[in-house]
């Protein structure tokens, strides 16, 4: 399985790319013909704090996922966007 992460306007750190590997590979337990994974972590310029957003996409042999959230922190965003993407990839396991 692969992994392309983008920090957009801003350098991710160590910390950050870890968790957000680390839920990506959760995922793999849903559905394991998941290939690859292409993740945007970007800050937009807004006076509201829910400027983090993060965006995935999954690629499975005949299927793409995809998800994006806002939040208050990318840790966050990046919880919302593994459930959404657990749901995905559980209804196109099934």
């Amino acid at each position: 399985m692969q992994i392309q992460i983008h920090s957009i306007h801003f350098d991710a750190d160590a910390s950050l790319l870890d968790f957000v590997k680390a839920k990506l590979d959760k995922l793999l337990t849903y559905n394991n013909e998941i290939q690859n994974f292409e993740v945007f972590l970007r800050v937009e310029k807004s006076d509201n704090r829910t400027n983090k957003v993060v965006e995935v996409k999954a690629h499975v042999p005949g299927k793409d996922l995809f998800a994006k959230k806002r939040s208050v922190s990318f840790e966050a965003a990046m919880d919302e966007v593994h459930e959404a993407l657990r749901r995905q990839a559980i209804k196109v396991h099934a």
